[in-house]
Formats: structure tokens, sequence, C-alpha cells
């Protein structure tokens, strides 16, 4: 298999830094205590309930338990988190982790993606996402980027695929989740796959594909 050797001749993987990457439209940067206000205004809320569904945390009775959740996920030292930075609003509205990092093997895994109401289905969402991949392929060096999701959890299976990842099945009875079965649904992309993914990004981000109310005039499928 000739990507295997291309693959393996472009060195060694290195840590995701907790740095920041700047789009058109959102910043993603290192998730910090400075987030956790706006993050629980737009995350943390009762009425926010539904958004913890699939994740292994949360719904939070209150601000302490939110802000003892987020504290631990900026201390983890295994997983590095970011914050989603809306530029128009200059608020965070988001995060998720570049996790289950295995530097020897260079696979990685975008996970724990909570996005408000106010990023979901939107541009800056997909320019986030845009933005962790090229890292992870053109800065961090590896060759594997996965997404993992409940198989119940049709939202984030439609991102998976949108975003250009490769379904690779299910694994069936993979966790216990609050209590409950989570079979789990596996997607990829490879570093040799990147550059057929990233070009449909680079054309529906660019302004052109806007109008002056944000509208896009093709959609992301529509570029790939």
């Amino acid at each position: 298999m000739a990507h295997s050797i291309t693959s393996l001749e472009t060195g060694a993987a290195i840590r995701p830094a907790r740095t920041s990457f700047t789009g058109r439209t959102v910043r993603v940067e290192a998730l910090a205590e400075k987030h956790i206000d706006d993050l629980y205004h737009h995350l943390g809320q009762p009425e926010h309930a539904a958004i913890w569904d699939y994740l292994p945390t949360g719904p939070f009775p209150d601000k302490r338990a939110f802000s003892e959740c987020l504290t631990s996920l900026i201390t983890s030292p295994d997983n590095v988190f970011y914050a989603v930075i809306d530029l128009a609003r200059n608020q965070a509205v988001g995060y998720f982790s570049l996790m289950r990092i295995d530097l020897p093997n260079r696979v990685v895994e975008i996970g724990w993606i909570v996005f408000s109401p106010l990023l979901q289905r939107t541009t800056a969402a997909t320019e986030a996402v845009y933005l962790a991949a090229r890292a992870v392929f053109e800065e961090f060096g590896f060759r594997r980027l996965e997404w993992k999701c409940n198989d119940l959890n049709l939202a984030s299976k439609r991102a998976a695929a949108r975003f250009g990842f490769t379904p690779e099945g299910l694994f069936r009875q993979h966790m216990i989740v609050k209590g409950k079965n989570r079979d789990t649904a596996w997607f990829s992309i490879i570093d040799v796959e990147w550059p057929i993914v990233k070009d449909p990004f680079v054309k529906w981000l660019d302004p052109s594909n806007f109008d002056g109310n944000g509208r896009q005039f093709r959609s992301l499928d529509a570029f790939r």
C-alpha cells in the first residue's frame, strides 16, 4: 500500500500545543479559566441540558459544578482542550479536545466537542474543525485523525461525514456512559487524504462563497 510508505517517511508527531489558530470567523485557543464565564453562559445553564446528552459529564446543577468540570479539563495531563472563540462576539462559545494522543503511532482523536447553540451549524463551527484538522496534519505531524461518537448521535455522525471523515464501522457495547450502553461509531481522516479533504474546506470558507448576510452560495459538499 503506497500510502503507508509515504506516511511513514514524514517523520515524528509532536504533542498538540496549547497554542491558538485564527481563521476568518473563529479563533481556537487553549482552554483556560478565563473562558469559564462565557462557556457557562452559553453551555452550562439548565436550558442547555440537551447539549450534554451524549457526553460523559453534564448537565450541571450550578456554575460551581460546571467550573470544577472545566478546571479538570484545563489541567488534564492526557488531553489538550481548546476553546472556540467567536470573533464577532469575542466570546468563547464552545470547546473540544485533541485526545487519545498516540505519538509513536501518530494517531489523535478530536473529541469532547461541545458547541453552544450560537456555534452549532455555523461557518465558525466548520472553520474550528478545519483549523484543528489542519494543525493535526500540518503542524503536529499526525498520520491519522479520529472522530468517534455514540451511534445514536445522528448529528455527530452527519457532521463527521460532512467534514470529510471516512466511516470505519461500529464498536458494539464499547462503553457504559451515564449508566447506558454506548455503541461507538468510528470515523477517520488519514494524512494522504488530508489534501483532498482540505481543498473543499478552503474553497467553502472563502469569503466569495458567502453573501453580505453570511449565507453560503455553495455547500461544503458541493465542493467535494
